[in-house]
């Protein structure tokens, strides 16, 4: 897991630095968003098949790493 997690670090700093604004703009589009908490939902009810908690488990990887990615922006934008 810490490997995975230097990864995400990288890649975070590389998109801030790269694109600040456009990373600060950045949201998961509706349709993405409403299976997002499809997904939540189900896995709270104890109903979420093995493939959806894997399917969650990637959308929440992703957004560690948006969320890494904007707090980093938002120090580049602020220091320029």
């Amino acid at each position: 897991m810490t490997a995975s997690i230097s990864a995400q670090d990288q890649i975070a700093n590389f998109l801030a630095e790269a694109i600040p604004e456009k990373i600060l703009a950045f949201k998961f589009d509706a349709s993405i968003q409403k299976r997002i908490e499809e997904l939540v939902y189900r896995k709270k009810e104890g109903t979420v098949t093995p493939a959806e908690n894997e399917e969650l488990e990637r959308y929440l990887a992703y957004d560690l790493l948006i969320g890494l990615a904007k707090a980093r922006a938002s120090m580049y934008v602020e220091n320029s």
